[in-house]
């Protein structure tokens, strides 16, 4: 990345430019704002996302609501807003919701800035040219291509039926905005990604689409999350090896853990079927009910079978819950 006063930012040519976009684009960089977020030490996720998280979020309501990846702000003591005028507010973290991976904060004082539009990535096609927006303007904003649309299925026990994928890779993804042809909002950044191209890799991002917000955003505001059932959680994180899923670790005195579940363990069955892919793992654990269901397992350590039920849990029962002074 090219220096300039001391900052980094992309550069000039790798950056969007307001005559190559029919919608206004400083109006649409500027409904990204930066995130901050302090996490006690002893919080559930403090260990793996740390105590200190920076990213982006977008302000998508008049009343100055962002919309962020949720892991910015989950288990967040104290969170701040900037603006690209150099605006900074205090924020409350309002909901954070497991399944879509979105979180939301309501800004506590007036951030000055203007709504982006939500659009849909059914608009949007591979091959697409699109902004990643992360805050900061155009210098912290890439010019970007959709080179993916398919399904996800993340480690820590989530899924998305349809998630975009975009490069080359934004550097500071987090809560960074997907933009698309028409200045409309598309989705919210969530990973870095390597993907395998033909004989090559390529760098890239994994995009939240925007589409799975509108059905839960009502709840997320007035009750903190989605009203649903939650979803039965066992602290197991899954990766694809080979032909195997193996346990490649265990959240802290979490239910499989609890359950005898090693590090290590393959998975052979989940309530008696063979699970065919990690995104497939995952629907079958929650199959079985809602949080609080009982998991029967197989798995093989080693050269032995051994079959378990994993008591599932809330997985927001183990998270700290936001406090507004």
């Amino acid at each position: 990345m090219a220096k300039k006063e001391g900052e980094w930012a992309f550069p000039v040519e790798m950056r969007p430019r307001a005559e190559e976009w029919r919608f206004d684009l400083e109006h649409a960089l500027d409904a990204v704002v930066g995130v901050r977020a302090e996490i006690p030490e002893d919080a559930f996720t403090s260990q793996i996302l740390g105590t200190e998280r920076a990213g982006s979020g977008v302000v998508i309501r008049e009343d100055g609501l962002v919309l962020t990846i949720g892991y910015l702000i989950t288990e967040a003591s104290t969170i701040w807003l900037s603006t690209n005028q150099g605006h900074v507010v205090g924020g409350f973290p309002v909901a954070y919701d497991q399944t879509t991976g979105f979180g939301l904060v309501q800004p506590l004082g007036k951030l000055g800035v203007r709504p982006i539009e939500r659009g849909s990535i059914s608009a949007c096609r591979v091959g697409e040219n699109v902004v990643m927006a992360g805050h900061g303007g155009a210098a912290h904003s890439l010019k970007a291509t959709v080179f993916a649309k398919r399904e996800f299925a993340g480690y820590w026990e989530y899924v998305l039926d349809e998630a975009v994928f975009t490069a080359p890779a934004h550097p500071q993804w987090g809560g960074a905005a997907l933009i698309g042809a028409e200045g409309k909002l598309l989705g919210i950044g969530s990973l870095l990604v390597q993907e395998k191209i033909d004989a090559g890799t390529i760098q890239g991002n994994m995009i939240v689409p925007i589409d799975i917000l509108a059905p839960v955003l009502d709840d997320m505001v007035k009750l903190g999350r989605p009203n649903r059932p939650p979803r039965p959680w066992l602290g197991l994180y899954v990766t694809e090896a080979g032909p195997r899923l193996v346990v490649a670790g265990l959240a802290s005195d979490g239910p499989a853990e609890q359950a005898g579940v090693k590090i290590g363990d393959a998975v052979l069955d989940v309530a008696g079927a063979k699970p065919t892919s990690l995104a497939d793992l995952f629907r079958r654990i929650w199959a079985c009910g809602n949080a609080g269901a009982r998991v029967p397992m197989k798995i093989l350590r080693e050269t032995a079978t051994k079959e378990f039920v994993v008591s599932s849990a809330d997985r927001a029962d183990f998270l700290k819950k936001p406090h507004l002074h």
